[in-house]
Order: C-alpha cells, then sequence, then structure tokens
C-alpha cells in the first residue's frame, strides 16, 4: 500500500522542456488529451467523480498501484490539459492549476512555512499578498521582512540569517517595481531559501523566472493568461520535488482547485496568449512614451521607459 495521502492522484512523469518546439506551439499543441471520440477542441469534463470497472480497480487506484481519475478536486483530464500546456510554456517539470491567483499565491508560501521560520518578500506587491505576509503567516509563527528596491546590499543583509521562503512580485502590481530575480535567487540559496515569483504582470510570455534562478512561479491565471475578464484561476510551477513533496499534499486536503469549466476556458486561452501580450506590450510603450512627453503629467511608470535600470527584463533588451 501507498504510504501517500488517502486520494492522491499521481501526476505524470516530469519531463525536460523542449526548446526545440516553439512556446507558440505549446500553446496550441501540449498537453492535448483526446477522447475516443476524436474531438477537434479539447473536451471539457465537468463531472466531480470517476467510475471503476470492478472494485478492485477502484481499490488500486486508491492505493495508487494504477493511474485512475479519483475525484476533481484532486485531478481532472480538462484540468491537467491547462497545467500541461501552460507547463510546457513556462520551461517547468510540473504545475498545479487553482481557483484564483490569490489560492496560488497562499498555497505556494503556505505549504512551506511552519511555526518559526523566517518569510522576505520585496515591499512593493499586491494588496493581498501582502496582508497573506504581514497578517496571516504571523499568526503561525512565522516572521518576515520586507526589504525595499533593487540594491543587492540591501538584499544581502535581509538575506544574511536563516530564510525558509522568499517572495518577489516583479513586475509589481500595481506600481509596475522591478526586483533582480537572479540577483536575489542567488542570494536566497546561499542560506536554503525556496525563491517564489509571482509573475502575473509579465506573463510567462515576457519572463522566466525559472530560467533567472527561481524555484517556484505562481501566476493569477485571470490576469494574462485568460485575458479577457472571463474566469478566475491561478497556477504554480515548478520542480517535481516541490510539487509532489510540499505542494501537493497542501492543495489536495486544503482544496484550492480550479472548476474544469475554467480549466477549459483557460486552454483556450492559451492559444492567443502570446500575441495579445506581445500586442498589450507595444500599445503600453507608445502611451507610457505619449504621457511621458506631456506637460501636466507628474511621473509616469512603465519599465520600457527606462532600460538602463529594467536589463533584467528579457523583453527589454
Amino acid at each position: 500500500m501507498s504510504k501517500r495521502p488517502w486520494g492522491y492522484q499521481p501526476r505524470p512523469e516530469k519531463s525536460e522542456p523542449n526548446w526545440e518546439v516553439h512556446s507558440q506551439t505549446h500553446s496550441v499543441r501540449a498537453g492535448l488529451a483526446r477522447s475516443g471520440f476524436g474531438e477537434t477542441s479539447e473536451a471539457l469534463y465537468l463531472n466531480s467523480g470517476f467510475t471503476y470497472t470492478s472494485a478492485e480497480e477502484a481499490f488500486d487506484s486508491f492505493a495508487e498501484e494504477t493511474d485512475h481519475y479519483l475525484y476533481s478536486r484532486f485531478h481532472n483530464p480538462t484540468i491537467a490539459m491547462f497545467e500541461k500546456r501552460l507547463a510546457a510554456i513556462e520551461g517547468a517539470e510540473l504545475c498545479v492549476a487553482t481557483g484564483s491567483g490569490m489560492s496560488a499565491m497562499f498555497a505556494s508560501l503556505a505549504c512551506l512555512v511552519e511555526q518559526g521560520d523566517h518569510v522576505v518578500a520585496s515591499a512593493a506587491m499586491f494588496s493581498s499578498c501582502h496582508i497573506v505576509i504581514t497578517e496571516f503567516l504571523p499568526k503561525w509563527g512565522v516572521t518576515f521582512e520586507l526589504v525595499k528596491g533593487n540594491d543587492p546590499t540591501i538584499w544581502a543583509k535581509a538575506l544574511s540569517k536563516t530564510t525558509k521562503a522568499v517572495f518577489i512580485e516583479t513586475p509589481s502590481n500595481p506600481l509596475m517595481e522591478i526586483v533582480d530575480i537572479k540577483m536575489v535567487s542567488e542570494l536566497a540559496h546561499k542560506v536554503g531559501a525556496t525563491v517564489i515569483v509571482d509573475n502575473v504582470m509579465a506573463s510567462p510570455v515576457l519572463q522566466k523566472p525559472l530560467q533567472l534562478g527561481a524555484d517556484v512561479v505562481m501566476y493569477s491565471a485571470t490576469k494574462h493568461i485568460d485575458g479577457q475578464g472571463r474566469v478566475l484561476a491561478g497556477a504554480i510551477l515548478g520542480s517535481a520535488s516541490y510539487i509532489n513533496e510540499k505542494l501537493l499534499p497542501f492543495v489536495r486536503h486544503t482544496g484550492p482547485a480550479l472548476s474544469p469549466f475554467n480549466a477549459w476556458v483557460l486552454v483556450k486561452s492559451l492559444e492567443t496568449m502570446e500575441m495579445r501580450v506581445e500586442r498589450m506590450v507595444s500599445n503600453a510603450q507608445a502611451i507610457a512614451e505619449f504621457l511621458e512627453k506631456q506637460p501636466s503629467i507628474k511621473s509616469v511608470r512603465y519599465p520600457g521607459l527606462n532600460l538602463t535600470l529594467n536589463t533584467n527584463l528579457p523583453w527589454l533588451k
């Protein structure tokens, strides 16, 4: 019998990212799992549970002796397609989808920390992320330190003590402040910290935190991944060891599950994500440059306006 928790549904074996395949090909092909009907579009599985051909098959499934879907809170074929597709785009070993961006943010940290642990985070971050780190985690006995700016000396001082996790939001929401992911990751790894990057504002099209040294990347898929204001969703991506050993036991028993319908919408959204984000960037650059020239505008915040300060942003090079 397996020692894993009751109701555990094994995920696919990790695979190395195929960089020879264009990211837009991943956006329309990765994770596709057609049913026996041979449908052209991805299938939508709205069911909560799954059947078994015998009592023995059910027993073996729950004992993890065979691969079989058990319950859509644990795993679902439509959700799996979204997770595999996003993982291929990101270049991550595994992905876990959640019901919202904040559930992804909370789970990515909560699965790591316990009483007595210490967290370091960038000071510029989304308001709800700030509340999780400064109000909720301290109730568990977790201490924190917020670091302003991008100065390596200040980050090195903050990371000179034992730290369990580092949370970076870059560019930040809504002020678009930048933190050097590679620099912070190198400092964090010296003290054994896990680096989590909220990559919502950049999207996987413009920035790949895992390639820059981060351990985990999380998204509010509600934003650029859907991009059309239709559904709430989140995603957490990282190594197979982090996902299987830390994250899955937490999310399976706390239940921040994504609905199959929302996952299906997101699968289709990924097909156009790169085109949409590229157009957004070009439009935003034009607007920022126009506003910067207006005498009535005191300041404009957009990373593309100061390339010398934001050289760690791949899409601005």
